[in-house]
C-alpha cells in the first residue's frame, strides 16, 4: 500500500481548539478529496453520530485566531459560515459516514497521526514526572551533603579552648 498522505502534512493540521486536538472541516475535505459542502452534508444527514464533543463548529473570535495561524485571506469570496472542528472522536466518526476507498485510506493515515501525537505527548509526561523526582532527590542529597560538609569542617577546624600557659602559676 502506498502513502496516501505523508504523515507530516496531517499534523500539520491538527490544532488545540478548546483544550482539544482538532481538525477543521476544510482541511479534512481537502484531505479526503471532496468539496467541504458534501462533507458537511454527510455529516448533517448523520446529526446523531457527532455529538458535540466529536464535532463543533467555532464562534468567531476562534475562528479569527484560527485564521491567523494558517494564514487566509479576508473572508470576502470565502466561507459563508463558521467552520467546524472534528475531534479525534469525530474524525474517526466520519469513517462510518464516508465510504470512499480514499476516505478509508485518509481515515487510516489520520488515526495514526493521532495516535502516534499521543505517545508523544505520554513521553514527555513521563519525562517530566522522572525530573520531578530526580529534583526532589537532589534537593534531599543538597542536604545531605551539606550537611556532611558541616560535620568534616567541624573534625578539620581546631576547637577552640581557652589559652593555658604550662608550668605552675601563682594566682594574683
Amino acid at each position: 500500500m502506498q502513502k496516501l498522505i505523508p504523515p507530516e502534512r496531517i499534523e500539520q493540521k491538527i490544532y488545540l481548539i478548546r483544550g482539544q486536538k482538532g481538525m477543521i472541516d476544510s482541511h479534512l475535505a481537502s484531505l479526503y478529496g471532496v468539496e467541504t459542502k458534501y462533507l458537511l452534508r454527510a455529516v448533517k444527514r448523520n446529526r446523531m453520530r457527532f455529538p458535540c464533543d466529536f464535532a463543533f463548529q467555532l464562534n468567531r473570535s476562534e475562528f479569527r485566531n484560527l485564521r491567523c495561524q494558517f494564514g487566509t485571506s479576508s473572508l470576502w469570496g470565502g466561507r459563508r459560515y463558521l467552520p467546524y472542528v472534528f475531534t479525534e472522536q469525530g474524525v474517526a466518526m466520519l469513517s462510518s459516514v464516508l465510504n470512499s476507498p480514499r476516505a478509508i485510506q485518509v481515515n487510516i493515515a489520520i488515526m495514526r497521526v493521532f495516535v502516534r501525537l499521543r505517545e508523544i505527548l505520554s513521553t514527555h509526561k513521563e519525562l517530566a514526572h522522572k525530573l520531578r523526582l530526580l529534583e526532589t532527590k537532589i534537593d534531599k542529597h543538597d542536604h545531605q551533603i551539606k550537611s556532611i560538609f558541616d560535620a568534616i569542617n567541624q573534625l578539620i577546624s581546631p576547637a577552640e579552648k581557652p589559652n593555658r600557659r604550662i608550668g605552675f602559676h601563682a594566682e594574683p
